[in-house]
């Protein structure tokens, strides 16, 4: 888009005959390469007095030579930078700063540069008020985790916490201090659809289990027209689940417990010395699935095990997250698609 509108800007400003004058664009993989092709820490920052001999090739400094005439709004007149660092972003932000601050932290050496938000100099100079620059996630863009059960609402906070504490502020949960309001799948299902019909601007992301009850509930859920501001999944399936220790009527047999057991207390550490390795026991029959569904054995002893965890036992490695580490991708990757959904429905509602 930024492309097609610069060189229609730039067509207007030129005759039919001289539109060959235009330099062939890069394509948006062209200039995510060279974006990210340059670690933001060694490019040079020094003020560049405009009393200096040479004052624009040193402010390019290593650009100089680069073939930069190929960017949208790109003008080799019209330098407005001071030192290298200035100099590349003016070439690299010709998106939404949020859409150039993504593109720059996808490169690896970008990975432990400062985001410093400079907001004192607008407030300084009056464009601003103080009180317009609040932290945090604006409700607008959080989502709301609807879940089964407390425990889930409990693990999950005590997760992004643990793990993903830069983007915890983006997820809210029901309040459970009292009681779970719509504790169960069968709650849960009639909570969408009461949500649904009374057309709530939420994004709401519906998260079940990995078990027999859950898939049941997310096949009903499935069923039911919800709005582009609400989405269903389940817990992830996992290899570590396709072979577990299960009691039933015929002993202790290891099982595929994906889809009919794995609750998200399955997914927490389940090494606890003191009652020998964690298994399922299995208990009713879900007749319209065919399947048994089970429940964690001492699955209230992993939970305490888990609340009591930090971030140093984490970076530690004395306590093992890699099933939360799934679950937390899952809930970023569902509730990034429910917001491109929205967007792009809110973009063709007004074209």
């Amino acid at each position: 888009m930024v492309a097609e509108d610069w060189q229609e800007e730039r067509q207007a400003m030129f005759d039919d005959e001289d539109t060959e004058r235009l330099p062939h664009l890069m394509s948006f993989a062209e200039f995510y390469e060279f974006a990210t092709e340059y670690p933001l820490s060694t490019l040079d920052d020094a003020f560049i007095s405009d009393a200096r001999e040479g004052k624009a090739d040193k402010i390019r400094g290593r650009f100089v030579k680069t073939v930069v005439d190929r960017i949208p709004r790109h003008d080799a007149y019209d330098v407005q930078a001071y030192s290298e660092r200035s100099y590349f972003g003016e070439l690299v932000n010709i998106l939404h700063p949020y859409s150039v601050l993504r593109i720059l932290a996808a490169g690896k050496a970008n990975e432990n540069a400062l985001v410093v938000w400079q907001y004192g100099p607008l407030v300084d100079a009056g464009w601003a008020m103080e009180e317009d620059f609040r932290s945090g996630a604006r409700r607008t863009e959080t989502f709301l985790i609807a879940t089964e059960g407390s425990s889930d609402v409990h693990i999950l906070k005590h997760a992004l916490a643990l793990l993903r504490p830069e983007i915890a502020d983006f997820f809210r949960f029901v309040d459970v201090s009292e009681s779970h309001p719509f504790s169960g799948t069968g709650n849960l299902v009639k909570f969408a659809e009461g949500l649904a019909k009374i057309d709530v601007q939420n994004q709401v992301l519906f998260l079940f289990d990995n078990d027999a009850e859950g898939l049941d509930a997310h096949q009903r859920l499935s069923r039911l027209t919800l709005p582009g501001n609400m989405r269903g999944t389940m817990l992830p399936e996992m290899e570590m689940f396709r072979a577990f220790p299960a009691q039933g009527p015929e002993g202790l047999r290891m099982a595929d417990i994906n889809r009919r057991a794995a609750a998200i207390e399955c997914y927490l550490d389940l090494n606890l010395s003191d009652h020998g390795a964690a298994k399922i026991i299995w208990t009713n029959y879900k007749k319209g699935l065919d399947a048994y569904q089970g429940a964690l054995e001492h699955k209230d002893l992993y939970l305490k095990q888990f609340m009591k965890q930090t971030s140093g036992t984490i970076a530690n490695g004395s306590y093992g997250a890699s099933g939360m580490e799934a679950i937390l991708a899952l809930i970023v990757a569902e509730c990034t698609a429910l917001a491109v959904d929205r967007w792009g429905s809110k973009q063709n509602k007004f074209q």
